[in-house]
């Protein structure tokens, strides 16, 4: 109490001017996205907090002259899964800061359908490793469905010691939508428990509509990031939902959604990556790209970065971030202007982490030795993989563009004598397999796939949302099976195979689904990778080689997926046979 109490006196007679503030930003532009005006002003920081804005004159240990630049509120990205950028969360940390992110608010789903409670333990310690403010979920659905092999189960009774976690806002997005439609025991025990200890509850909600969605939202389900209609998205804000709008390495909502904020709902919608690779943080941008292009669509800049910052924070029930406010957590950004928004600098908790696309911290990675090891696979051979059709008529998993939304299409594809896929280069239909590599089950699921366009060889990845399985995609079964076998060697990873050559890999030896290498050293070996797979495979260049990929096993997204069990229907919420 003591010394909480010295810390608060010292606080508030820094605020008082009576002594030093710690760093006093002055002639800046303060971005204020409470009020919506921007001031001419300085703002006054102490032991990370703001103390002092506007024309009050401060003195500082540390002036600095912002030089009529704008300065606005750290962005938040309200949805993201860490490990979709195949790099640590230390790693994404570093590049991400620069481009004047500050928070994320972040669901590991993805490892704990791999490695369970220790893959998010794993995840909270290298949150501690980056300056980066990292806001965990805790995953909701591990498994996303009961129809999947996931590497963890994780029930109400497991998670309530995570859960109860001060750096835990609540539950992550719920994806078994049906299982609380349907009032399932074990989602219901969840909701409960989210409910009881005060949290949160993040949804995951595509096509929901009327009594669907109302029952939906009823077990307390704040927000989400599926909307792909204005009408969607206005239906769920009217009801009282946060909408969040998607624009990530493989999904790209913004254009279609932004059309659909008004001066009156902007308040309940929000920006978010959901998944974004080292390429477009590199390339692009993070979060200020996605404000660029609201802005572009035509959208005030202020709203716009409220849509980055305060109706992010508040979505989830952040109060001291967001906003550049009194007594809020220092996380600024320095911007030339508001059109092109160049960050020159970046600071959190008041200390300056980011200069000139600069990371400035010193990184110290942490222990990844509990999550490796992690591909096991039994009874995997080149026979398994041939499939035994009674009709030429067959149910195909068709990739659409721009998303991870997929159609159900029937075609016809040859067969030899014994009903095994025979690939035809002119017909664009290849075979996809999900290997189970978490408990050695020997599962393989078997299925056709689409608009992929790959003309030889193979690709195999241990990323398959959301149980993360291996999934591979190939003209031959011999082809599948060098890709995967090389997989299985490296302990995860993306492998590709022409001619029974590999030909690119790249080793993802946390859980199969992260590497060790830093953004930059990944994103030169993933552009390698996926120059290879449009030149040497022929894989469609209107698709994402790897990413696309490794959604068409996630059966809680439409239209028709692939699991390590079969091929599964969304629409029935069932397995349906290949042959249609």
């Amino acid at each position: 109490m003591g010394e909480g109490k010295s810390l608060l006196r010292n606080l508030i007679s820094a605020a008082a001017g009576r002594i030093k503030a710690d760093l006093v930003i002055k002639n800046c532009r303060i971005v204020n996205v409470l009020s919506g005006e921007i001031t001419l002003g300085e703002v006054a920081i102490y032991d990370g907090k703001i103390i002092g804005m506007g024309d009050a004159e401060y003195d500082g240990k540390e002036i600095f002259d912002a030089g009529g630049k704008y300065l606005a509120p750290g962005f938040i990205d309200g949805h993201i899964h860490i490990e979709s950028s195949y790099i640590s969360p230390e790693q994404l940390g570093r590049i991400i800061v620069p481009h004047g992110t500050t928070t994320i608010i972040a669901d590991p789903h993805e490892i704990a359908n791999v490695c369970g409670l220790r893959g998010i333990r794993y995840m909270l310690d290298a949150a501690t490793r980056t300056k980066l403010n990292i806001v965990y979920a805790m995953p909701s659905c591990v498994p996303a469905t009961p129809f999947e092999d996931a590497g963890a189960v994780i029930e109400a009774a497991d998670m309530e010691e995570l859960l109860g976690d001060e750096n835990i806002f609540g539950l992550g997005e719920f994806m078994n939508a049906p299982g609380i439609i349907n009032c399932d025991d074990k989602a219901l025990d969840k909701i409960l428990l989210a409910q009881k200890l005060g949290k949160l509850i993040d949804g995951h909600a595509p096509k929901l509509t009327g009594k669907s969605l109302n029952a939906y939202m009823s077990a307390g389900i704040g927000g989400d990031h599926e909307c792909t209609t204005v009408e969607e998205m206005h239906e769920r804000i009217a009801k009282g939902m946060y909408v969040l709008i998607r624009e990530g390495s493989a999904c790209h909502d913004l254009k279609t959604l932004i059309k659909g904020v008004t001066p009156t709902n902007s308040r309940r919608v929000l920006l978010c990556s959901d998944d974004c690779q080292p390429k477009t943080i590199l390339e692009l941008g993070h979060i200020d790209k996605d404000i660029r292009k609201c802005i572009a669509e035509g959208l005030d800049p202020i709203t716009a970065i409220q849509l980055a910052t305060v109706n992010a924070a508040e979505s989830v029930g952040i109060y001291d971030r967001g906003a550049i406010i009194i007594g809020g957590h220092a996380d600024l950004v320095l911007l030339d202007d508001l059109e092109n928004f160049h960050v020159d600098r970046v600071w959190i908790g008041g200390e300056l982490v980011a200069e000139n696309g600069k990371y400035l911290p010193k990184i110290i990675p942490a222990d990844i030795s509990s999550v490796r090891g992690s591909v096991r696979v039994k009874n995997f051979s080149v026979d398994r993989l041939k499939m035994h059709l009674t009709s030429s008529k067959v149910n195909v998993i068709k990739i659409l563009p721009g998303g991870v939304v997929s159609k159900k299409i029937i075609a016809e594809v040859k067969r030899d004598t014994d009903g095994d896929f025979i690939f035809d280069p002119a017909q664009d239909i290849c075979k996809v397999a999900v290997i189970e590599r978490h408990h050695e089950t020997g599962k393989i699921g078997l299925g056709f796939l689409s608009g992929y366009g790959i003309k030889r060889g193979a690709i195999a990845v241990s990323v398959a949302h959301d149980s993360h399985n291996i999934i591979a995609a190939g003209t031959s079964n011999d082809e599948i099976f060098c890709a995967v076998e090389a997989l299985i060697k490296m302990e995860g990873g993306m492998v590709l195979v022409n001619g029974g050559r590999i030909i690119s890999m790249i080793p993802l030896l946390i859980a199969g689904l992260m590497s060790d290498l830093t953004g930059e050293e990944l994103k030169e070996k993933l552009d390698a990778l996926h120059e290879k797979a449009h030149a040497e495979l022929g894989i469609s260049k209107e698709v994402e080689p790897v990413m696309t990929l490794t959604f068409m096993s996630l059966p809680v997204i439409p239209e028709i997926k692939l699991t390590a069990r079969g091929l599964f229907d969304y629409d029935s919420f069932n397995f349906i046979a290949l042959e249609a």
